[in-house]
């Protein structure tokens, strides 16, 4: 019997996020395949704070909750559900519910008699093996548990409990992979992150600069992505760029993606230029423009657990990497510079900026077989042998 053609994908972020991660990039290529996809949004895991970005984000939530099941590519529908406040069992067992009832509502609008569920939240356990379906699968991504905010112990247990009735569990990440070895090692597979590399490899072609960069001189230092504290070493950024003010740091994301109350008083300074979020479509002509890209993540348990998405998005981009001792990194050192400390990042870039870097044609290389269509290909023929 093959694959279902539907799939049921259960996200932990809303579709128009202008920071794409795995659950965007595999909708869009299940779809570009011929599969039909209902993407359902952020279910809210993380705890609110008393921020004006949760405020907003709240209130886009509850705006979002009126709307009906849209159509946002070929194949592709959204579904913004909506849950009730508060932690009782009362409310559990409610939102259960109401979020089981609307879902089923979209797949039979949708004539999805028994999709393939595809969850990247492991708190619908309780209620997702219920839904008549083809194979349940959770790709783990991320150690959402190490995350500022999360329920830790909720969703650890959660975990333990997905493991227990998915058919397929796709890690991206070594730590990660580790945990889910021990409980279902005949099921885990780990699959890093990979990239658009057609997308990206823009960045080598003749794009003119931003409006927003004309006026930074070089060299500069590039980084795209959340910036939070639990995520980017502010200390580290700050250090190098008192130590080397003709340097000038082009940080392009959001700040508090994901922790909301981040401040970013280390990073006022002349040298250091807060961008904010940029669409997906432009990023390519940002990184044309970067001297030396960086991955100056803080080493925790959050990030000892991640693989981070930019890697071969950098490196299809033609341009050397610069990154903290990231576990997941160990393993492709031959293509990136790894930095122990702000003194050692430092070298490193001045490394990069005399062309003694890594060899991007080797780089290059690795990008190639790190692409999205690979990487499904590869997913796709674990997901038959289950068939």
């Amino acid at each position: 019997m093959a694959v279902s053609r539907d799939i049921l994908l259960i996200s932990t972020a809303d579709w128009d996020n202008p920071s794409w991660t795995n659950k965007q990039h595999m909708a869009v290529h299940f779809a570009k395949r011929g599969y039909r996809v209902l993407y359902v949004e952020s279910l809210g895991l993380r705890r609110a704070t008393a921020t004006g970005q949760d405020f907003s984000r709240i209130t886009r939530r509850v705006r979002k909750t009126f709307r009906a099941l849209r159509q946002v590519r070929e194949n592709i529908w959204v579904h913004s559900p909506s849950a009730l406040p508060g932690g009782s069992v009362c409310a559990k067992l409610l939102n259960q519910y109401l979020v089981t009832y609307r879902i089923k509502r979209c797949l039979g609008k949708l004539g999805m008699n028994r999709p393939m569920v595809w969850t990247y939240n492991p708190m619908v356990w309780p209620w997702v093996n219920k839904l008549k379906r083809d194979l349940l699968v959770y790709h783990c991504v991320d150690d959402l548990s190490a995350q500022p905010g999360m329920p830790a112990e909720a969703l650890q247990e959660a975990d333990k409990k997905m493991a227990g009735i998915t058919d397929i569990v796709f890690t991206t990440g070594p730590r990660i992979d580790l945990r889910f070895k021990e409980w279902v090692p005949d099921k885990t597979y780990c699959f890093p992150n990979v990239a658009d590399y057609e997308h990206f490899r823009q960045a080598r072609t003749d794009l003119p600069i931003p409006e927003a960069m004309a006026s930074i001189p070089s060299p500069r230092i590039g980084f795209i992505g959340a910036i939070a504290e639990y995520k980017v070493d502010f200390d580290l950024i700050s250090q190098v760029a008192r130590s080397r003010p003709e340097w000038h740091w082009v940080m392009i994301g959001k700040v508090g993606e994901g922790q909301p109350n981040t401040r970013v008083d280390k990073l006022k300074a002349p040298n250091i230029h807060l961008l904010g979020p940029r669409a997906y479509a432009e990023l390519p002509q940002y990184l044309a423009h970067m001297d030396v890209v960086a991955i100056p993540c803080c080493l925790n348990d959050y990030t000892r657990s991640m693989f981070p998405m930019k890697f071969f998005e950098y490196l299809a981009a033609g341009k050397v990497i610069v990154a903290t001792q990231l576990e997941a990194l160990q393993e492709y050192s031959h293509v990136c510079l790894l930095a122990d400390d702000a003194e050692g990042l430092e070298e490193h870039i001045a490394t990069a900026l005399a062309d003694l870097g890594p060899c991007l044609a080797t780089g290059d290389a690795l990008a190639k077989e790190n692409t999205w269509d690979i990487r499904m290909d590869a997913m796709l023929r674990i997901l038959q042998e289950y068939q």
